[in-house]
């Protein structure tokens, strides 16, 4: 058997569906614990198999330290799922730091970006990954997003170091490219796995071996990205690529330059009525007509969903 067949029959180590959580401010900007952890639980029951907390949806970078710790406790201590901790920057001592924080308040795993700005050679990204996982015994997910970070791990070096670090396990992909997360699936080691990183092409990376996604539009549409993948597993293509047809919207709605994610996703939570807040800038606060788009959204899944229910 090889190392991509074993990949594909493996259960995903952190849940198919992996939501990217939104963080919840109150009025004034402040942090909202209990949101947060009201929220958590929302998100497990509707779909969402593990969450990551303090990424970009979670708006880690305008986050101090102590309000990312006092997060990933709140939501550790909210929910049975695995609980991804983002500690990953672009200075690799804070890298380090945080995830030795992730490792005491008892997150599963930490995700850890490429580093933004700097622009790092290749064995500056090594050197960065390797001692972020050899911080904790935590097990390590590289993020890989090339759009945000101006840098690419790429196949090359995620596959060195899936081989040559125990405790790098997967990779969130956000790249777009399809071919080389299928050449990461297909030349890996045993265990590590594939998420991707863009919900829109969660089906296409489904295709080649990939477990699951780290998902924005699972706030609102969890169930419905579970089911599309659950069909996809099961070799249901055709009821896939209908739950994927009918999620377009999802896909558009959560991300564009004049409302950049987690704008949109902080509407969709609002129509939902959990409180979360606005986004600190330097996202711009969103207007009532983001919120009324994010109805109309949440409506088209939410007929999909009962469809589907009543169909079963």
């Amino acid at each position: 058997m090889s190392a991509a067949e074993r990949s594909i029959g493996a259960p995903p180590r952190f849940g198919s569906v992996v939501t990217a959580m939104v963080t919840p401010f109150g009025p004034d900007g402040e942090l909202e614990l209990d949101a947060a952890a009201t929220l958590a639980r929302h998100l497990v029951d509707n779909g969402s198999g593990g969450l990551v907390v303090s990424g970009t949806t979670g708006e880690g970078p305008v986050l101090t330290d102590p309000e990312r710790i006092s997060l990933f406790r709140a939501v550790i201590e909210a929910v049975t799922v695995p609980v991804i901790a983002s500690t990953g920057t672009n200075d690799t001592a804070h890298s380090v730091l945080m995830t030795k924080e992730a490792e005491a308040a008892g997150a599963a795993a930490v995700l850890v970006v490429t580093p933004y700005y700097n622009r790092p050679s290749v064995a500056g990204l090594s050197a960065h990954f390797r001692a972020v996982a050899d911080a904790s015994d935590l097990p390590v997910v590289l993020y890989d997003v090339p759009v945000r970070s101006g840098r690419r791990i790429g196949p090359d070096l995620t596959l060195e170091l899936a081989t040559e670090v125990s405790n790098i396990v997967a990779v969130k992909d956000a790249t777009g490219d399809v071919a080389s997360a299928a050449r990461v699936i297909a030349e890996a080691p045993d265990g590590f796995q594939v998420y991707c990183g863009d919900d829109s092409l969660t089906l296409p990376f489904a295709s080649v071996g990939a477990v699951g996604v780290v998902s924005v539009a699972a706030h609102w549409a969890g169930t419905a990205m579970d089911q599309m993948l659950a069909a996809h597993r099961s070799g249901d293509v055709a009821t896939a690529a209908a739950l994927n047809r009918a999620l377009l919207e999802s896909y558009r709605f959560e991300s564009s330059d004049e409302y950049p994610n987690p704008v949109p996703a902080k509407a969709a939570c609002r129509a939902l009525g959990l409180t979360v807040g606005q986004c600190r800038l330097p996202n711009a606060p969103a207007p009532q007509s983001l919120d009324d788009q994010a109805r109309s959204v949440i409506a088209g899944v939410t007929r999909l969903t009962q469809t589907r229910q009543s169909v079963a």
